[in-house]
């Protein structure tokens, strides 16, 4: 073993040579530098080892010397459907460094192998002079979504970046809880909602999260969602842009109250409404197994809600109806036992008429959802704890106190506005951030425009999305859509929002309707049956397309008719 160690040192120092005359001469062929670069990689496998960065020091090495050979032994592969990769950096390594790393190596031995050379990450790179611009969207909620309905996509490539591939109509999502209405019937595939994302050749949809933004390269970093079928897990890439707009959305609010993440369900996308219904189904057939004590069935039926704001206000209407008309005739042996509870630190309904607040209040009283003005100190399995010490088993905690900003919008080196979303200024543009856009609840006016920060609700992020829309084709038409030429136009009249009122549902065919532009203005404002007929009016014709409009129509009168549907599935 020890001669055979000598022979292998002896050729590597040989090897080393070789390569020394190539980088420190030049005037190296490419059948040279092949042949070098062979005879590197195959000492590595006979020593049973990587020779400490052998391989990639004579690649290195090579490196100074391909570009004077016309660069061809190190040309990256042609890029597919304008999807390239970014070249590792390379540096030329001297002679000396050369014989100092085999020195080193034979002292380590084969303790530790190189690490490989770096991966090249996949990238849509810059347009080109000839090429439409590119339009980077980020997020597929509300203003993205209106903002990709209305973008004009013949002046325009867009690229949407996101974790789901749909948009979700929110103010419906509470009846998916219940069973008044099917999951797919609050969803709008994106490519529906903008063709080109599956037509155009420069249009692409990417199932990915964007990681990080670096505004002087005009580029996007994304992961791409888990798969088996990709090269690595994570995988990685860019995206170079032309104008970005980001519109990635909020995360629930838990005011860093221990064990709400780990035991609560907060209430945003389908995914939480599917488990908010698996978990309220399970828990009806497992009080009726036998042997359970009478407070381990009160504890499984009982619901609790905390956040009394319209979203908790509705889902609570939505589950005391489900128990007052369902529950009871298919679950008649736990009927008495199911029980619901809205917890709040304020009023519910804060921005809505006092008269309309104590509407609500009444009404949910009557068909038994409990009130209760409390703050929640912990949030333990089965378990909360009040700030006066009361503890409140549970069964099933839903969890709505409104929305902040995400992790993605903390950790992005952007201005902030008040509450930490994006800043902007009164066109949506983020200032420090040339040809980059932010909207919807991710983004908020800044001090210095002297603006309040908007409301998180559906409507200011769709009127958002439609007026950059109008923005953007008004950039175009003045040739300003290429990076950094947006300078050049005219930007029109800044964006200004009017409240055109707010709408709850609370249960039992009743709604409260406010169509005033604040608390202290003049307007309709109303509650009851007639209420409730203006709720689903609006929301039927605000849905995103006519077969979702047909699926919500069915769903109410397939309810009407039969009841809820109560299968468990999964």
């Amino acid at each position: 073993m020890a001669a055979w160690s000598r022979i292998g040192r002896g050729a590597q120092l040989s090897l080393s040579q070789s390569l020394s005359r190539i980088v420190s001469e030049g005037g190296a062929s490419p059948a040279e530098g092949a042949s070098a670069l062979r005879g590197a990689a195959a000492l590595s496998r006979a020593r049973g080892q990587h020779a400490p960065s052998l391989h990639s020091l004579a690649f290195a090495g090579l490196a100074g010397r391909s570009a004077a050979a016309g660069g061809h032994l190190l040309q990256p592969a042609p890029s597919s459907r304008g999807i390239g990769t970014t070249p590792a950096r390379l540096h030329p390594a001297s002679s000396a460094a050369v014989a100092a790393e085999l020195s080193d190596a034979e002292a380590r031995e084969p303790e530790a192998a190189a690490a490989p050379p770096p991966r090249r990450m996949p990238s849509l790179g810059p347009t080109k002079p000839a090429e439409k611009p590119r339009l980077v969207v980020l997020g597929t909620g509300w203003a993205a979504c209106r903002l990709l309905k209305d973008v004009d996509t013949s002046a325009y490539d867009v690229v949407c970046v996101s974790p789901r591939n749909h948009m979700v109509f929110t103010p419906l999502l509470a009846s998916t809880c219940v069973g008044t209405l099917e999951f797919r019937s609050v969803v709008e595939p994106v490519s529906r909602i903008q063709s080109a994302l599956a037509t155009l050749p420069g249009s692409y949809f990417f199932l990915a999260s964007c990681t990080g933004v670096d505004t002087r390269a005009h580029e996007v970093f994304c992961t791409a969602a888990p798969g088996d079928g990709l090269p690595s897990d994570p995988y990685h890439f860019k995206i170079a842009y032309d104008k970005l707009v980001i519109a990635s959305g909020a995360e629930p609010l838990t005011f860093n109250i221990k064990g709400v993440k780990e035991n609560a369900i907060f209430l945003r996308e389908v995914s939480h409404a599917q488990e908010i219904r698996r978990k309220l189904l399970t828990n009806l057939m497992l009080s009726e197994n036998p042997g359970l004590s009478e407070e381990e069935k009160a504890r499984l039926l009982h619901c609790v809600v905390v956040g009394g704001g319209p979203t908790g206000v509705e889902f609570s209407g939505e589950l005391s109806d489900f128990i007052m008309r369902d529950v009871r005739d298919r679950y008649a042996h736990v009927k008495d036992y199911v029980k619901v509870t809205l917890i709040e630190a304020n009023e519910i309904l804060s921005s809505f008429d006092i008269g309309l607040r104590q509407y609500a209040t009444n009404h949910l009283s009557k068909y038994g959802v409990k009130l209760v003005r409390d703050i929640v100190k912990e949030v333990k399995p089965g378990e909360i704890t009040l700030s006066d010490g009361t503890r409140v088993p549970y069964g099933l905690l839903v969890w709505s106190t409104g929305v902040g900003p995400s992790e993605f919008v903390k950790s992005l080196d952007l201005p902030k506005s008040p509450g930490g979303r994006i800043g902007v200024d009164e066109w949506l543009r983020v200032p420090s951030a040339p040809d980059v856009f932010a909207l919807g609840d991710c983004a908020g006016f800044l001090e210095q425009t002297g603006k309040p920060v908007l409301p998180a609700l559906a409507q200011v992020a769709e009127r958002e999305g439609r007026y950059l829309a109008r923005l953007l084709g008004r950039v175009a038409a003045q040739g300003g859509s290429k990076a950094h030429c947006i300078g050049k136009a005219e930007l029109g009249e800044p964006f200004v929002y009017k409240h055109i009122g707010s709408m709850a549902s609370v249960g039992r065919y009743k709604a409260l309707v406010d169509l005033r532009e604040n608390k202290d203005a003049k307007g309709v404002s109303m509650a009851g049956f007639i209420s409730w007929l203006m709720w689903r009016s609006a929301y039927l014709t605000r849905v995103v397309s006519w077969r979702n409009r047909f699926y919500v129509a069915v769903n109410w009168a397939t309810t009407l008719v039969f009841g809820r549907d109560n299968t468990r599935i999964g």
